[in-house]
């Protein structure tokens, strides 16, 4: 009985302070400051002080800004326009056309970029306005574009995972590597769809592009070497055991600004501006982590985790079930909170049941990604709809119907991973040097 008063009492001020539109780390700070004033006697000054100074100086969160860093400075290079120009020889073949571009664009530049965000900008600055002029019909640019931006979360460099590595206590690179498969899979999901769409689709189809020799498609993919220069340097120092995490986000902001210099994009305007962008995103998520540190501990002093694992428990649920119940639970969150917000809010309660039910840690954060990249392109609050709004001009609801597609491919991937969760657990079981 005690745990649902206090259950009661933590979601009530919560929400009060996230109704009265509170930041999301003070909300946090908030409600852990009130579940250590009435439940534990422990001072609430002390322990905030201390847990806040000892999360924000983890060594492992240093490549959250570094990654977010490399990611700002390619938002403002001509990057965009030469992956298309790099992409398109090789996609224009493939039934579907030159939508494949938005696919193929979304998964290099999330290696590279680590944001759903910065992803969709990139890729959407590129594809939008050369698929719109090729005649291709508009629900779909926007569909596959709004689907494919979520790679971003999966696709290693990712800020999510990062977040989640952080929250638990878990290697990051062994994260990483365990979204790569799963995180090509669902792009090959999202690819298969707009090939079912150009032979089911009648009348849709735009005009064949010309031919090109094979010499010129050799010649147009130069304009690639210079992001999969990046991404083999970056991605491949990871996972050869060359470097951690934060050295080779450290190492991919040295390429970024090498890349911008030589593209002659890398003025004091831009270097100031992806700076300045990158403060400013990396201080948002360290605060929610703040809170969300302070909060772990005010709950572990009360005891509740524990005592709603030990309640779920009794229920008998296998983990299949309660992957089902966790599936429904991050989407309906998802609808009203952004992912990293989801993450670190709800890590105290979860991560004790996946571990007592057996769930690997690595393989529930690639689920959880895969669940939050359906939240992103689902209303009332899906971030990535937000940004296509900002982009196309389109309402909201047009452009939510647009992705209903791509939404039902990700719960598909959900249903992948729990048939073969190897998927997420063979890399980085297999690979050396973690």
């Amino acid at each position: 009985m005690i745990e649902i008063y206090t259950t009661v009492i933590f979601l009530f001020v919560l929400f009060a302070l996230l109704g009265g539109s509170v930041w999301i780390g003070l909300a946090l700070m908030g409600v852990a400051w009130v579940g250590m004033e009435l439940f534990t006697l422990r001072p609430a000054g002390d322990a905030m002080i201390t847990t806040i100074w000892t999360g924000a100086s983890s060594w492992t969160l240093t490549a959250l800004p570094l990654f977010i860093w490399m990611g700002e400075i390619l938002y403002r290079t001509r990057l965009s326009e030469d992956m298309f120009r790099g992409l398109a020889p090789w996609m224009r073949f493939l039934p579907g056309g030159l939508l494949h571009t938005n696919i193929a664009g979304c998964t290099i530049f999330a290696a590279v970029s680590g944001s759903s965000a910065a992803t969709l900008n990139m890729v959407g600055k590129m594809s939008i306005p050369e698929l719109r002029a090729r005649g291709y019909p508009e629900y779909m640019i926007i569909g596959t574009l709004a689907g494919a931006a979520t790679l971003g979360l999966m696709i290693p460099p990712s800020l999510t995972l990062i977040v989640y590595g952080v929250t638990i206590n878990e290697s990051i690179t062994k994260l990483f590597m365990a979204g790569v498969f799963p995180g090509l899979v669902l792009a090959g999901l999202f690819m298969l769809y707009i090939v079912g769409w150009h032979f089911l689709g009648t009348g849709e189809r735009p005009q064949q592009e010309p031919r090109l020799s094979f010499g010129d498609m050799i010649a147009e993919s130069r304009f690639l070497l210079p992001i999969f220069g990046l991404v083999v340097v970056v991605i491949g120092s990871m996972y050869m055991g060359f470097a951690t995490a934060t050295e080779a986000a450290a190492v991919g902001v040295l390429g970024a600004l090498g890349l911008s210099l030589m593209q002659g994009s890398l003025g004091w305007r831009t270097f100031s501006e992806s700076l300045m962008g990158a403060t400013r995103t990396s201080a948002m998520i360290a605060f929610i982590l703040m809170g969300a540190a302070f909060l772990s501990l005010s709950m572990g002093f009360t005891g509740l985790p524990r005592a709603l694992a030990g309640a779920i428990d009794s229920f008998n649920l296998s983990p299949i079930a309660l992957i089902a119940v966790l599936t429904v639970f991050y989407l309906i969150l998802g609808m009203f909170m952004d992912g990293l917000s989801s993450v670190v809010l709800t890590m105290a309660i979860v991560e004790p049941m996946i571990r007592q039910a057996g769930i690997d840690v690595i393989w529930f954060g690639i689920f959880l990604v895969v669940v939050i990249e359906t939240a992103q392109v689902t209303p009332p609050i899906g971030f990535n709809l937000f940004v296509l709004q900002g982009m196309t001009r389109h309402e909201i609801s047009y452009i939510a119907k647009t992705a209903i597609p791509m939404v039902g491919l990700m719960l598909v991937m959900v249903g992948i991973l729990i048939i073969w969760p190897e998927l997420a657990t063979w890399l980085p079981d297999n690979i050396r040097g973690q």
